[in-house]
Formats: C-alpha cells, structure tokens, sequence
C-alpha cells in the first residue's frame, strides 16, 4: 500500500512538474508571436512607456551640389530627437490617460510635455508653455475638454465610440501585425534571443523573446512577401464590419483598395526587376524588432531598431532610430495620476473660442 501511494504521488509529481515545465517553456517564434498577438485582446487594464528617439539623420548631396540650408536645418532639429509617451488604460469604464513629451534638440531647441485624458465620450489635453506659439496665457496648464460627441455632431457626421476605443484599437493593431508577420518565412526572418542578451528594461521579466530580422539579403523578399501577400490580408481584416465602422471605411474604398493592391504577372516581374536595384540605394546596417513574451504569454515589451544609408543619384541620407513600448501591471486595479480633471482646470470648446476671440481677456 505504502508502496503504490508512492507510486502515485511520484506520478503526480512528475505529471505538475511536466505541466509547470510546458507553461514556461518557449515556441516556436511565430507561434509565440501568434499566441501573444491572441492575448493582447484580454488586456483589461495596464501601464505603459513608450519611446521613440531619432539617433541618425544627416543629408548629404551629390559632389557638386549645394545642401539646402532649410533642410540641413530641419535634419539637425530632429536629430537626437525624442518622444516619450507614458499612461495608463482601463476598459470598464474605458479611461485612458497618457502624458506625451517631446523634446527637440539643436538651435531651437526645447522640451514640452502634455498631458491627456480620453473617456468613451470625452478628451481632455493640457494646454502646454510653448514659448514660439501665440497662447493666451489665461490658458496656459489648463484642460481643454473636447466633447466628441458634439464634435461629430457639428461635423454632420455620426459619432462613432469605437473610433477612440483603445481595446478595439489594440485587438486591429494584434490582428494586423500578426497577418502580416505570419507571411514571412520562420527560418530567413525569426529567431529566439536569450532574454539576457536582449537588453531588457528593468521591470521586465520575459520568458522568451522573439526577434524579426530584415537585412541586405532578405530585403527584396520582405517587400514581395509585403506587398504580394501581407497587404492583401491586412485589406480582409480592414473590411471586417467592426473596423470598417471604427476607421469610418466604405466598403467600397476597401474594395478599391484591394483592386489597386492586385498585381500581374507581368507586373511582378518589373517589381522584380526593380527590387534587385534596391541594393544599390538602400543599405541596411540593423533593422530589427525585437517582442517580449512573459510567462503568461502576454506582449509586455517591443523594440525596434534600425540604421540605414539611402542613396539617390549621388545624394545620401543617413537615417537612424529606435522605438518601444512596454506593458506593466498587465490587468491590476489601474492607478491614475491625472484623473478626470474637473472644476476651474477645465476649458469647454465655447470658453475657448471666446478666450481665442479674446486671447488678453479683456
């Protein structure tokens, strides 16, 4: 007896552990990325921080030619560029809230933040201190509340909740991104990185991590398999009613959108054609995106870095830049800093078209 309750309970033990071992373990990197884009939908709730940062841009004319002072002027304005996005979302009630900072470097440079709140009927945006823009200063950290629904309303158009619904949004983003990567070949595109080697902030904690490689070599098939293959699925999922109602689409432009996406044979072989050229204008250094699965398969980070010469008729762009999002405190109680804002912080649209008629307040 002692001896088959031993038996059962070394059973059991063996049968948890192999249970526990294939929750943790890793898949393949396009099942992965399948399962993830899956999950994303039954986020109800989650903080996020997102970055974007221009690290490269410079132009460099053919030998002979004259650079534009305006555009050497704008490139150095954005160069070293950033812009961070950080918030908070909840689906029941639905209440977004993020803070959006842009910072510019260069001759004119300057750093702004503005803070925002959207509700399924409302947005609010803090109005910010530009010192180049002519803003009363009566206006000046206060909210301007936007009442979508009148907006529309004004607009003769018919207002449509789901257009600012950021679950809906995400779902669109998850199916779209997973039509397309779908195409791509596992074995020229995919692999795993071991989740120490792939620099992630601190806070995440991933049980896999799936990298998407476009390089000098794969180049011409990634825009085929693109424009071929991924696009026409992506114009399937547009069409779907429940986005086609979001993104305020006819069914029509969408058939026409699919129309112009059909491609010939013969225009497939100039296509062709065309893309053995690419390898002498474009040089890619690194484009890579890089998808953070934690344990309970949800997409809690993405990273996109990318480096690239562009050259035309003698004339050179360097372009470099990186972007990201992370997901924490995925479907706990949200915590908002912001709120609602309420009260004498708030500027309705008609207070504002009388403050702009009269931006002193006399």
């Amino acid at each position: 007896m002692t001896k088959r309750m031993g038996a059962l309970l070394l059973t059991l033990l063996l049968t948890v552990s192999l249970a526990l071992t294939a929750c943790g373990s890793k898949q393949e990197p396009k099942e992965a990325l399948k399962t993830a884009a899956a999950n994303a939908s039954k986020l109800t709730s989650y903080e996020m921080s997102s970055n974007f940062t221009i690290n490269e841009l410079s132009y460099k004319p053919a030998s002979g030619s004259a650079s534009d002072p305006n555009v050497t002027q704008f490139m150095n304005m954005l160069k070293d560029a950033e812009m961070n996005i950080t918030g908070v979302y909840q689906a029941e009630p639905m209440q977004t809230e993020m803070t959006v900072g842009i910072e510019l470097k260069g001759d004119m440079g300057m750093t702004f933040n503005i803070p925002m709140v959207l509700t399924k009927e409302k947005m609010y945006m803090k109005v910010p201190n530009i010192p180049f823009l002519p803003i009363p200063e009566n206006m000046v950290d206060k909210y301007i509340e936007f009442d979508l629904k009148n907006l529309a309303e004004q607009e003769g158009t018919e207002f449509n909740p789901d257009a600012f619904d950021a679950a809906k949004t995400q779902k669109l983003s998850n199916e779209i991104t997973d039509a397309i990567l779908g195409e791509y070949d596992q074995q020229k595109f995919f692999k795993n990185l071991n989740t120490k080697d792939a620099n992630l902030p601190e806070g995440v904690d991933a049980k896999q991590v799936v990298q998407f490689t476009v390089n000098n070599d794969n180049v011409k098939e990634a825009v085929t398999v693109l424009v071929t293959k991924a696009l026409p699925k992506v114009m399937d999922i547009v069409s779907k009613e429940e986005y086609r109602d979001m993104l305020q689409l006819s069914q029509a432009d969408i058939d026409k959108a699919k129309e112009d996406l059909k491609i010939s044979e013969t225009d497939q072989a100039e296509m062709s054609k065309d893309l053995d050229k690419l390898k002498d204008v474009l040089t890619i250094n690194t484009f890579n995106i890089d998808f953070a699965i934690d344990k309970n398969d949800f997409p809690v980070y993405q990273k996109l870095v990318a480096d690239m010469l562009i050259k035309a008729d003698e004339d050179e762009v360097k372009l470099a830049f990186t972007g990201s999002n992370t997901y924490t405190k995925i479907n706990e109680k949200p915590e908002f800093k912001i709120n609602i804002p309420t009260g004498d912080d708030v500027i309705t649209m008609e207070e504002l078209e009388e403050m702009m008629g009269n931006p002193y307040g006399y």
